[in-house]
């Protein structure tokens, strides 16, 4: 069976997405029922980790590079395409889209403007074209067969995976990456997220504020993530905090470091209002580190019972949360073993298996 993925969500800086995306390339290769090929940058990519090293294809301009190009699109019609990032490439004869969510229809307010022209110009068209959908979890299914009006057959929810470099580590081995990036070995919370309006950071930091001094004293809150948009309020309220010595902001961060990174905290907080999935608080668990979720979304499904669930828009209710998590030893014991668990039942191989199921569902059809 051919199969083409496209790949325009690769870059340096990978996002949930991206991560999806690259997690597909290395995994499909190497399934012998598969012929694979990867579309990105409307042409074929033959290397896809050059995206991801910053590297950018070379566009074409001879005779030989049209003609090239019209080859490709008769490949797509004659493969099944996946667009593991909502939208599929013209041309394509049979399809599967990945829907991650659609936080861009229902907050167009927390997303720049360009991102919403080209959901309402590309989302509806790839969706009426593919042949199945993939969602990542039952509640965004729901809400995509709810928007979509598709039978519930061609809708399928695929959750995600957590990488087995995610697990706990012990002091001293991940001591050297905490004392490189200015982190203390005796704990602290964290967050990991882009800096954008949905994530609601400036909720957190909020309720940080309000907890007690020793108390953040003793746990400083550690800030990584891409630089996001709209955001030059909140940048300023973390500078403010960094300078009054309780917020540590790291910026993006490399995918080696992240381990240690989770390892090292005492707490993980996500205060999203709207996630499609939401890897880093699985990452987290991975890692033996209690979890913090905002109530609402998918978060509370997709860590079945082992998080701490709290309303981040009642920042005094939240700060409590914050404060038991962080003091409450019989609650993060069990918090510590059930989210373990939880988390080893998410791996990328199944996520691969049932991607392809669909692929052969798609093939046959």
């Amino acid at each position: 069976m051919r199969v083409t993925l496209c790949v325009d969500a690769l870059e340096p800086q990978l996002s949930g997405i991206g991560r999806y995306t690259w997690e597909l390339c290395s995994r499909l290769p190497g399934r012998s029922e598969l012929a694979v090929q990867f579309f990105g940058r409307n042409q074929v990519i033959k290397d896809p980790s050059s995206l991801v090293r910053g590297e950018h294809p070379a566009r074409r301009r001879s005779i030989t590079g049209r003609f090239r190009g019209l080859r490709e699109r008769a490949t797509l019609r004659s493969s099944v395409v996946h667009g593991p990032n909502y939208f599929l490439p013209a041309h394509t004869a049979a399809g599967v889209v990945t829907i991650h969510d659609l936080s861009v229809l229902h907050y167009p307010d927390y997303h720049p403007a360009s991102r919403v022209a080209e959901f309402e110009k590309r989302l509806r068209t790839s969706i009426d074209r593919a042949d199945q959908l993939i969602t990542d979890c039952e509640t965004i299914r729901s809400e995509v067969i709810e928007f979509t009006g598709c039978k519930f057959d061609r809708v399928t929810s695929v959750p995600l995976g957590v990488s087995s470099n995610f697990s706990p580590i012990d002091k001293e081995a991940r001591a050297g990456v905490l004392s490189r990036l200015g982190l203390p070995e005796t704990g602290y919370g964290l967050t990991i997220s882009s800096l954008e309006p949905r994530k609601r950071i400036d909720r957190l930091l909020k309720a940080w504020r309000i907890l007690p001094r020793r108390t953040r004293d003793r746990f400083p809150l550690v800030i990584a993530g891409a630089s996001g948009w709209n955001n030059s309020a909140l940048h300023e309220e973390i500078e403010r905090a960094a300078a009054e010595g309780w917020v540590l902001p790291l910026g993006f961060v490399s995918e080696s470091d992240l381990p240690a990174i989770y390892a090292g905290a005492t707490l993980f907080a996500y205060p999203s209002i709207y996630e499609g999935f939401g890897l880093p608080p699985l990452e987290a668990m991975a890692c033996g580190v209690p979890v913090v979720v905002a109530a609402g979304s998918c978060l509370v499904e997709v860590t079945k019972g082992a998080a701490m669930v709290a309303e981040p828009d009642d920042v005094a209710g939240f700060a409590e949360n914050l404060l038991r998590s962080l003091e409450d030893n019989h609650w993060r014991t069990d918090a510590i073993s059930a989210g373990i668990q939880v988390a080893r039942g998410y791996t990328w191989d199944k996520c691969v298996d049932q991607t392809v199921a669909i692929y052969q569902r798609v093939s046959l059809n």
